[in-house]
């Protein structure tokens, strides 16, 4: 074969041109450059000309481009429909075989109309010299259609400092006096996601009540904020809301504008026909039961196909029980293949058009993918919809060979849902390192048809609504290694430069805090306020985070506080509100066991922390943006008992106690439910390791109204106390510390006395003090073996398969997995891939490996999930990590957002290697924990132990 350097120069060259357009994202500067576009200069700005043929959604989109180009730079934009009376450079605007004045740009060889013709929605943004006698230079905005003209037009405001989210959250533009263009061709091609779109679910009591507040009705005014909103993120996709609400009722013109707009209309997984569930009880007659009341269930869905005229919309098909519950149990396969045909037969009849030709989809939501399990199908052309289970994690992925079906796949995804286990409706608690990981399991195993995710109340999930449209575009785009750039452009998409990294820090951190269980599931016992100072860490990380928000806070311009309040300084404090809430009511009940002093010193402090709720959620109705956003955090949160919301929010149970006048001592000890003088003997600190600086702590606390003092004495001079002596008011915690340069090498026993008059407590003391010569790797200590699944000591791949860390992703540090995820089963071999942690133990015999996943759901049960673990050079054993699966173990697995699988495995003293095998791709390891002695009962698990390296 000869090899042509020149052709293959040529492919290299156009690769890169290519690669270029697609990746040069920031085209708009505020300085002068060369050959740069002068859209704003001197208080002048550069005009708009577009036709009057054009598509009206086209017609209507410059106008905001008017009015964007008028807030950025302090100039209106004049607006020309023909060229005569045009002298300055302009914008032209326009849409390929529509816009005569683009079609002229064509003929002229301005714009190549190959880059164009037959796209689905795509724009390019170029500048041209020349296009016109007399005029010197143009800035076009050219779509190959109606969306993709808008998507350009939309792309250009953002880029000049306009946010989409600038009626949504009060977004304010970035004022700029000179904007430029730079030269070239600017374009994102193509979308990767056919259809990409939200679904406004469970909107009441907070967006119903903004609405009807400010708008009436969910009607075409109030859906022009949405639509446009929809289309500045590049989403071109809605399912409307739907909790007694009917788009097409509710105001006919709903239709029509989002027909203008280009918005592609669907209905929800359970609503056949564009027909909403409302509308039923409106409209239908009988039972929604088919097989009693086929007539009038035709007749109701032949009505919905004929309103829905020729606008662009994707037609569910398919049928569930009234009220979006399962149908009848036992209801037949064959009965429900019977309903997809009738309702096919209606699409054709009523369109007139062959029925491959209007786009349908089948969704696979909860009992309904039973039947397709079971055998039930529909014809290839319509798209199935594979949805997760309410909770973000997919139930089910085309195998491969699936994979071209006409129809295509989508996914129905969530942010917000009513439901068991419980409700999450109240504030944003999605991890976009989740959102990333599972939907790139979906785009790599072919789902690329439809992408669309319930957004409850719309607010405040306005960061992963951004990010799931933003992945949507372009999968390819972000990676585990770059996510944590999106905070960053997020951060720096809507504040500007200032405070940027810190900002995306702070959105970081939130969503992990609130990820690991969501509000609505929060007690107070869900964190330990004994073991592992986890409690303290949650209160910790909270005020470390609220503070730093409170600093930003004071910090950033006025103008843009409101934004800031309601997408960074809100969820901070009243999601930290919340957990001290919980944490102080665990605390009262503890404090009231033991009859300390403080015990209704923390009854007024939850007190305090429910009104602050309320005080928050009133600042957000009533002051932020003067009143704008009143009833949009008035979801309840507090106090539930099912998995139904609660009318109203409810303070949880405190406890009183009477103080008695006279001193009495108390102590608790850190990781121990016993206390002094419940039991009098037996109390025993946390074991000590001489490595890591480690503290524990006591509290001296009293049980009377007096004071008394207190005198520690150590039986040796192996331990530092914070404080030795003193006075007790109400407690008061002491710090132990080990005085390491004093403790000979090995395994002891000490302790220390606490005194109070002639009233004394031993409290023992263990410490390991080895030799650090002789350990290598995560250091047993208390029990347990901790080790973040990041902190691996070394990873094996192979030529295809790769490890990553997805940062962030997880409860308590980050997640691993492999790449690519689309890997079938592997033989596990000394060759296979597997993440390798080296430990060391003090202990022997049987020991429990608690291995932390995220909750990964079998997607394809003909293959399953499987991983090896082993010690050493041992066989590994082979876990099937779906072989409890059941609807008890997942409402805990979801509950608490992780699923822990245990496996015994001899253990000798001494250093060794935990080796975790891969066997299938998809699962992702947060965690590994060694249980040597039996595990102190707590949410999160023990932290990370001290590793040494040889």
């Amino acid at each position: 074969m000869k090899i042509n350097i020149k052709e293959i120069l040529l492919i290299v060259f156009a690769f890169l041109v290519i690669n270029n357009l697609q990746s040069q994202e920031k085209y708009v500067v505020n300085t002068s450059i060369d050959n740069g576009f002068a859209l704003a200069e001197n208080n002048n700005v550069a005009p708009i000309l577009y036709s009057d043929m054009d598509y009206k959604g086209v017609q209507k989109v410059i106008l905001d481009l008017q009015k964007d180009i008028e807030s950025v730079s302090g100039a209106t934009p004049k607006l020309y429909t023909d060229i005569d009376n045009l002298k300055d450079s302009p914008i032209i605007v326009g849409t390929l075989g529509k816009s005569p004045i683009i079609n002229q740009l064509i003929e002229k060889k301005l714009i190549d109309e190959s880059s164009l013709n037959g796209k689905w929605e795509k724009f390019i943004i170029k500048t041209i010299q020349n296009p016109f006698p007399g005029i010197k230079e143009a800035l076009v905005i050219a779509g190959s259609d109606k969306r993709g003209t808008i998507y350009g037009i939309y792309d250009l405001c953002t880029q000049i400092g306009v946010s989409p989210w600038h009626f949504w959250a009060d977004v304010p533009a970035k004022k700029a006096s000179k904007i430029y263009i730079t030269p070239g061709t600017h374009t994102m091609n193509e979308p990767k996601i056919k259809y990409r779109g939200v679904f406004i679910n469970d909107e009441a009591p907070a967006l119903s009540g903004w609405v009807y507040e400010n708008y009436g009705s969910f009607n075409a005014e109030f859906y022009n904020k949405v639509f446009e909103l929809i289309l500045r993120l590049k989403g071109n996709y809605l399912w409307p809301a739907m909790w007694g609400r009917m788009f097409y009722v509710d105001d006919p013109k709903n239709k029509d504008l989002a027909d203008e707009y280009g918005i592609v209309m669907g209905t929800s997984h359970h609503e056949p026909l564009t027909r909403a569930h409302a509308e039923w009880k409106k409209f239908g007659t009988g039972a929604w039961d088919y097989s009693t009341n086929a007539k009038n269930l035709e007749a109701f869905w032949r009505a919905g196909m004929e309103r829905m005229g020729n606008t662009e919309t994707i037609v569910t098909i398919g049928m569930r029980g009234d009220g979006d519950e399962p149908m009848t149990e036992g209801t037949a396969i064959e009965l429900l293949e019977n309903i997809v045909k009738k309702q096919r037969g209606i699409i054709a009849d009523v369109t007139q058009k062959d029925i491959t030709k209007t786009p349908q989809l089948w969704a696979l939501y909860k009992e309904v993918q039973d039947y397709y399990d079971k055998g039930m199908r529909v014809p290839k052309d319509v798209t199935l919809l594979l949805c997760d289970d309410n909770w973000g994690n997919i139930r089910k992925l085309p195998v491969p060979s699936d994979t071209l079906r006409p129809g295509g796949y989508g996914v129905y995804y969530h942010f917000d849902y009513v439901g068991g286990p419980r409700n999450y409706k109240w504030i944003n608690t999605n991890q976009i390192e989740r959102t990333w990981e599972q939907m790139h399991l979906a785009y790599k195993h072919g789902v690329k048809n439809i992408w669309i995710v319930n957004v409850g109340d719309l607010k405040p999930m306005e960061l992963p609504i951004s990010f799931f449209l933003d992945f949507a575009w372009n999968p390819e785009k972000w990676n585990a290694n770059n996510l944590p750039d999106y905070y960053v452009q997020w951060s720096r998409s809507i504040f500007g430069n200032m405070h940027a990294e810190e900002i995306a820090d702070i959105l970081m951190k939130y969503t992990k805090y609130n990820s690991r269980r969501k509000p609505e599931l929060l007690s107070a016992k869900t964190y330990s306020i004994v073991n592992y100072g986890e409690s303290d860490r949650i209160q910790k990380e909270f005020e470390a985070l609220s503070n730093k928000a409170k600093h930003i806070y004071e910090k950033i311009p006025k103008a843009y506080k409101d934004a800031y309040y309601q997408l960074v300084l809100f969820p901070v404090l009243a999601s930290a509100n919340l957990n001290n809430l919980y944490i102080e009511t665990a605390k009262n009940n503890y404090y009231a066991a033991q009859g300390r002093a403080l015990t209704n010193e923390t009854a007024k402090n939850v007190k305090n922390l429910f009104a602050n709720d309320s005080i928050l959620t009133n600042y957000y109705h009533t002051s932020l943006a003067n009143g704008k956003w009143n009833h949009m955090m008035s979801q309840t949160h507090i106090g539930y008992t099912s998995w139904q919301e609660p009318r109203y929010n409810v303070m949880p149970k405190i406890n009183h106690i009477t103080i008695k006048d006279e001193a009495a001592m108390g102590i608790a000890i850190e990781g121990s439910n016993n206390w002094y003088p419940e039991i009098k003997e037996g109390l025993e600190l946390p074991e000590f390791v001489s490595y890591g600086n480690e503290t524990h702590f006591i509290e001296i606390f009293n049980s009377g109204k007096e004071s008394f003092k207190y005198n520690i004495k150590p039986a040796n001079n192996w331990l530092r106390f914070s404080q030795s002596k003193g006075t007790i008011k109400e407690q008061k915690r002491i710090w132990i510390s080990l005085q390491q340069e004093k403790i000979p090498n090995g395994q002891h026993e000490t302790h220390f006395t606490i005194q109070k008059g002639t009233e004394q407590v031993k409290v023992k003391v263990k410490i390991n003090n080895p030799q650090q010569t002789d350990i290598n790797g995560f250091m047993e200590n208390d029990g347990y073996i901790s080790m973040e699944a990041k902190n691996y000591s070394r990873s094996v791949g192979t030529e295809d398969i790769n490890w990553i860390t997805v940062p962030n992703l997880g409860k308590t540090s980050s997640g691993v997995t492999t790449l690519p995820v689309t890997i079938g089963i592997e033989k596990i071999t000394e060759s296979s891939p597997r993440l390798e942690f080296d430990f060391h133990s003090f202990s022997s015999g049987t020991v429990k490996i608690h291995a932390y996943f995220s909750p990964t759901l079998n997607y394809n049960p003909s293959i399953g999930h499987y991983y090896g673990i082993g010690i050493d050079e041992d066989a590994p054993k082979v876990i099937n990590f779906h072989e409890n699966d059941n609807e008890h173990n997942w409402n805990q697995l979801v509950a608490n957002n992780i699923k822990i699988i245990t496996t015994k495995l001899p253990l000798d003293k001494g250093d060794h290697t935990l080796k975790y095998y891969m066997k299938n791709s998809g699962l992702v390891l947060q965690k590994i924990v060694i249980e040597t002695q039996p595990l102190k009962e707590s949410y999160l698990g023990p932290d990370e132990s001290v590793e040494i390296k040889k």
